[in-house]
């Protein structure tokens, strides 16, 4: 359990607050999509909602990076900057954003496809987040969540990243544990769940290889190896005692 942080209830009630604040922002961000916006447009209205909202964006928190959320479209499989590129109809658009608030960081995201609500790739990731957020309970490994998601993209056909995880969130926005999305070594020797641990539980998924690469120079952007198109779904969720609880789930 080295350096795994335990939330106290009354932290995770806080983290549950920013919780709620993420989800409405990452819901009104995603209904805003439209052809023809620009991924600086999406990040500054978002920036907005979250500073209205009375929090903080994470991301612009971190060393280097001066946005809100990071854009995926396509192929980019993480860390998309927002600019001038314009989100055109049957587009991918992956949202990933993290609100402090305060004193705690709530991580989230997801995955849209522009004019369409029908999507079996979208389907999927869906289907395997939750699959991986039922494992997040007391006496369950980390290894059961990575193992859940894996089975469901692989069962249908897709690959997930194995260069990139989940994590543990908190105080700091990546915290232990990581939480890959592929089984890696022995259930056994992966970290045990305990109640009060809080984790960003995210699927990430390519229709084709796992493998990815940096695009530009920028260091940054990570794409498909092969130029296929990529999803990322991620909830905060907290262990408790009952079971799962996901702290940045839409409401309505």
């Amino acid at each position: 359990m080295s350096g795994i942080t335990i939330k106290t209830p009354r932290e995770i009630e806080i983290m549950t607050e920013g919780g709620r604040i993420l989800a409405e922002v990452r819901r009104k961000t995603a209904q805003l999509l439209s052809p023809g916006i620009t991924t600086a447009e999406v990040d500054a209205y978002a920036d907005r909602l979250i500073g209205e909202m009375g929090a903080k964006a994470s991301f612009k928190m971190v060393p280097g990076y001066k946005h809100a959320t990071c854009i995926n479209i396509n192929e980019v499989v993480v860390h998309g900057i927002p600019g001038k590129e314009k989100v055109k109809s049957g587009d991918l658009v992956g949202i990933d954003v993290g609100v402090f608030y305060k004193g705690f960081h709530a991580d989230g995201a997801t995955t849209v496809i522009i004019n369409s609500n029908n999507n079996r790739f979208l389907e999927t990731g869906r289907e395997a987040l939750k699959k991986a957020i039922g494992q997040a309970k007391p006496g369950k490994r980390v290894g059961d969540i990575s193992a859940a998601m894996q089975m469901v993209v692989e069962k249908a056909g897709y690959s997930t990243i194995r260069s990139l995880t989940g994590h543990g969130v908190g105080r700091e926005l990546h915290e232990e544990p990581t939480i890959p999305c592929f089984v890696t070594g022995k259930r056994e020797h992966t970290p045990k769940l305990i109640a009060g641990m809080v984790l960003a539980i995210e699927v990430m998924m390519n229709q084709g290889t796992w493998e990815v690469s940096y695009k530009n120079q920028d260091g940054w952007t990570i794409v498909t190896l092969d130029g296929k198109i990529s999803a990322l779904f991620e909830e905060t969720v907290a262990v408790t005692k009952k079971g799962p609880v996901v702290l940045t789930e839409n409401k309505r």
